[in-house]
């Protein structure tokens, strides 16, 4: 079935939708981005993804093409026009397309921002066979620009760190800055050691993950101790659980780092039981 997109304004069939070749986000990775996840029907923390949003857009002091209870219309049309139960929308802001190219920001009285939307149909999003085994991954050096708390398409690196888990025969990669762990290609990264979660603190070194503050603020309500702070891989092959958190693998274990198996290779209780805290406490909020 041909998707219904979004592009400035119309709702298109993806076969019709077009952006200049001139646009930003196109020749100089100008641009910023959500991913929001549909369970139900609904959206899932789509509050959070909205303020994350208006927030990159500030840092890199780029207009805001839409009001946000605009693109919640749009969020909640897309999932209506293309049948989605389960899956995820797909929101890209970009500098616009000027009339040529110039490492100069166009002036936005004049180029407007470019806005798209599109949906990813994926059943059995929330029951993941993948979450009952588990994931390897692999560690490789984090060569990312210093601002890797906004949240932009400069996509390529982590693009790259899965291909290099996928020739290793791994399912991911967890970046490795100055000897500390510093996030997943495209997830936050945790470790549990004698009962604590431990996860890095937020900074400019890694993205503020909406749904890592949800299930933080989840395990700290159900009596589960967390501590922000950087660890190594060493450290993290030593712990007895480790897990990653994404919009859209929302608790995923991880059983293996570097071919050594964390918690004797198993899916170990803590990340198991936020990964069930949290998708029945966001079922109760989407909207």
């Amino acid at each position: 079935m041909t998707r219904t997109v979004f592009v400035n304004g119309e709702y298109l069939p993806e076969t019709e939708a077009k952006v200049s070749i001139f646009d930003r986000g196109f020749l100089m990775a100008d641009g910023v981005y959500e991913v929001t996840s549909v369970l139900g029907g609904k959206l899932i923390d789509f509050d959070g993804h909205a303020k994350r949003l208006e927030r990159s857009l500030n840092e890199l002091d780029m207009q805001k093409p839409a009001e946000f209870d605009d693109l919640l219309e749009i969020h909640r049309k897309l999932v209506e026009l293309n049948g989605i139960e389960e899956g995820m929308i797909y929101l890209q802001i970009t500098r616009g397309a000027p009339d040529d190219r110039d490492f100069v920001f166009p002036d936005p009285e004049t180029t407007r921002p470019t806005l798209v939307l599109f949906t990813q149909n994926k059943p059995g999003l929330a029951a993941n066979p993948v979450a009952e085994r588990g994931i390897k991954v692999i560690s490789v050096e984090d060569i990312r620009w210093g601002r890797r708390d906004i949240k932009t398409v400069q996509l390529l690196y982590p693009s790259m760190g899965k291909m290099m888990a996928k020739k290793a025969g791994c399912d991911d990669a967890w970046m490795v800055e100055d000897g500390y762990v510093t996030e997943g290609t495209s997830n936050n990264a945790y470790i549990v050691k004698d009962g604590k979660i431990i996860t890095r603190g937020l900074s400019n070194d890694i993205l503020h993950g909406i749904t890592r503050a949800a299930v933080l603020r989840f395990a700290q309500e159900a009596q589960m101790e967390v501590v922000e702070r950087a660890y190594t891989i060493e450290e993290a092959q030593a712990a007895d659980e480790a897990f990653v958190t994404s919009a859209s693998t929302f608790v995923m274990p991880v059983v293996e780092i570097d071919g050594a198996a964390v918690g004797g290779g198993q899916v170990g209780p803590v990340a198991k039981r936020l990964r069930e805290i949290y998708l029945e406490e966001s079922l109760k909020t989407a909207i």
